[in-house]
């Protein structure tokens, strides 16, 4: 069993403790939280108290604590490569919430420090645990589509409808590019993962919407070092949706929602192939402690982890040039 501290105790933090603990009781023989590091623990005292966690403001508490053997962190992007270097000089396994950090050279950094230090260094890209995002992987790794030509991709939502001001969600430096840190780093991953490496973006992020000075709709277009090529949408203030179009020249994929995928080949009818859905926070944060025991290594490779920190570092760049091609570093 892995002792882990959740370092973040918002809403997202409370989705993974939850995910692994129940009013204190371990739902997993892999991995639980026993301790727990927020900004402003009055407001998390009673939450602290039901799921029996240690609660402190203080980071270095748990860091010196020997009988925590990981961090979990769910706290904004901009904080994660200091909290990294601070988690591996302790020994600690890090799990760290997506976008890992906001460019690629703090990536490559904590990313080799954890390999110097044998520690594991776990991207929290929970959509790749989805069962249909594994059926969908292996289809499109088949050759069952034919050769790969061209790729559509939608991760959109509306909470940025809801976001106060004053919070870092709301914040435009802490949220290049719109959507691209709460919903689009997830495409990429997905893209990199089924594609291979991304040589060249161009991006374009406005606001119509939204209230706060946060982008609220974002499209990129992607050339693959393969050649395929594909488009990426994020909007920030719609109804939640997930899509992912793959298409080859002998048949297309079509997954249009979490659990649902729809194949169509050049003749006959379009398929559909429905995948139950499971606690995807629990699945990722199981596989973290797997690797940290030293088991099946972690399914979001440190390589994926980097090269996606490096494609959101040029969509960035590429939005604020107002659609200038950007080269992926």
């Amino acid at each position: 069993m892995l002792n882990a501290a959740i370092v973040g105790l918002g809403v997202w933090g409370r989705q993974l403790v939850d995910s692994v603990l129940e009013d204190g009781r371990p739902k997993s023989d892999r991995i639980r939280f026993t301790r727990a590091v927020t900004r402003t623990p009055a407001k998390a005292v009673d939450y602290a108290k039901r799921q029996g966690l240690s609660l402190s403001d203080d980071y270095g508490s748990i860091l010196g604590d020997a009988d925590v053997q990981a961090v979990v962190l769910a706290t904004p992007p901009r904080s994660h490569p200091a909290e990294i270097e601070a988690a591996v000089a302790a020994g600690k396994h890090v799990f760290v919430e997506k976008p890992f950090t906001m460019d690629k050279a703090s990536a490559e950094r904590a990313a080799a420090s954890c390999r110097a230090a044998k520690l594991v260094l776990a991207v929290g890209h929970n959509r790749r645990f989805m069962p249909s995002f594994r059926a969908f992987e292996d289809l499109v790794g088949s050759g069952e589509l034919g050769r790969i030509m061209h790729v559509e991709a939608n991760f959109s939502g509306n909470q940025a409808l809801g976001y106060p001001a004053g919070i870092w969600r709301s914040d435009r430096a802490e949220n290049p590019a719109g959507g691209m840190v709460a919903m689009g780093i997830h495409m990429i991953d997905a893209l990199i993962h089924l594609l291979g490496p991304i040589a060249e973006v161009q991006a374009r992020s406005h606001r119509r919407v939204l209230e706060t000075p946060v982008d609220d709709t974002t499209s990129v277009f992607l050339r693959f070092e393969s050649g395929v090529t594909g488009t990426l949408a994020v909007l920030m203030a719609t109804p939640r949706i997930w899509k992912l179009h793959v298409m080859g020249s002998e048949g297309w994929a079509f997954m249009r929602d979490w659990e649902t995928i729809d194949v169509k080949r050049i003749e006959g009818a379009v398929e559909t192939r429905v995948h139950p859905p499971i606690d995807i926070e629990r699945a990722e944060l199981e596989a973290f402690a797997e690797a940290a025991a030293g088991g099946d290594p972690y399914p979001v490779t440190l390589e994926e982890a980097v090269h996606g920190i490096a494609v959101f570092e040029a969509v960035t760049k590429s939005a604020e040039g107002d659609g200038e091609p950007v080269e992926v570093a």
